[in-house]
């Protein structure tokens, strides 16, 4: 059965394939522009805040949580320590890239992109804002897979996958996010779809990075796991719900925002 086949191979093809995974949910997010031109901004307010419930509940329940509970079984540190430093580094990693990695928030003129100043085009200035905020996405999914051989109880391939699946789900409208834009601005549904599609890329390379990393060395996994929860954390502060608040649709973020949070918190019980 696929699910033995899966469950037999190393944690960093898994990690590998989980996180290819959640690229290609993003690749599927970006093929709506094959269909529509626009995107109600309603709608779009919607999914971004689905996304951000996401990503709050798989910190803590996904990252936070497990960190504690392996910081108290190995470590002789009171168990909040590893959690906050790793959480906190995880916050701070993200808003030096994002003082240097030039990118451009979606819905934003040229003139307001950030890092450092550059002259590339308005669209890889877009795609490299997705690609900074995929990252610790990707690295969370590796983190959790390669947690696996650590062998500690609290980490289960059923966690895992269910990290990857609800990363996945809220992948797909930041696909649709990048291409729709695009092709509103004038380019081709290839060029948008390839633009948008592109941004996911990132996601299995920190995902291998992650799973490389807490393998080699275990020590660091309560820091990783709390690492990770910091820098998603950060993406939904500092992008995800400023972006989706600013067409004045609260109600609409707030309530994709909560079922956000629900759909992941019920996946990471469930199956967790």
């Amino acid at each position: 059965m696929i699910v033995d086949w899966f469950r037999d191979l190393n944690p960093i093809v898994q990690a590998l394939l989980a996180t290819c995974f959640t690229w290609f949910v993003t690749a599927a997010g970006a093929g709506l522009v094959f269909f529509f031109k626009a995107i109600n901004r309603k709608v779009l307010d919607g999914m971004l805040g689905f996304a951000a419930g996401v990503m709050v509940a798989a910190s803590f329940w996904s990252l936070l949580a497990p960190a504690i509970e392996m910081a108290e079984n190995e470590s002789n540190l009171p168990a909040f320590i590893p959690a906050a430093v790793g959480f906190l580094l995880g916050g701070v990693f993200l808003f030096v890239t994002d003082k240097i990695l030039p990118h451009l928030h979606l819905g934003l003129p040229k003139t307001e992109a950030e890092g450092i100043s550059t002259t590339w085009q308005r669209s890889v200035l877009l795609v490299l804002a997705i690609t900074l905020h995929n990252f610790p996405e990707g690295l969370a999914v590796g983190v959790a897979f390669g947690a696996l051989a650590a062998g500690l109880p609290s980490a289960t391939l059923a966690g895992a996958v269910a990290l990857a699946v609800g990363i996945g789900i809220q992948n797909f409208p930041e696909g649709t996010a990048v291409s729709v834009p695009l092709r509103r601005e004038g380019f081709s549904r290839f060029r948008s779809f390839f633009w948008g599609q592109l941004s996911g890329v990132v996601e299995p390379i920190a995902g291998v990075l992650g799973a490389l990393a807490v393998i080699v060395v275990k020590p660091l996994l309560p820091y990783a796991l709390a690492f990770a929860a910091g820098a998603m954390i950060y993406v939904v502060v500092e992008e995800l719900v400023p972006e989706s608040q600013r067409e004045k649709h609260s109600d609409v973020a707030t309530i994709g925002a909560m079922l956000g949070f629900t759909v992941m918190m019920t996946l990471d019980v469930a199956l967790g």
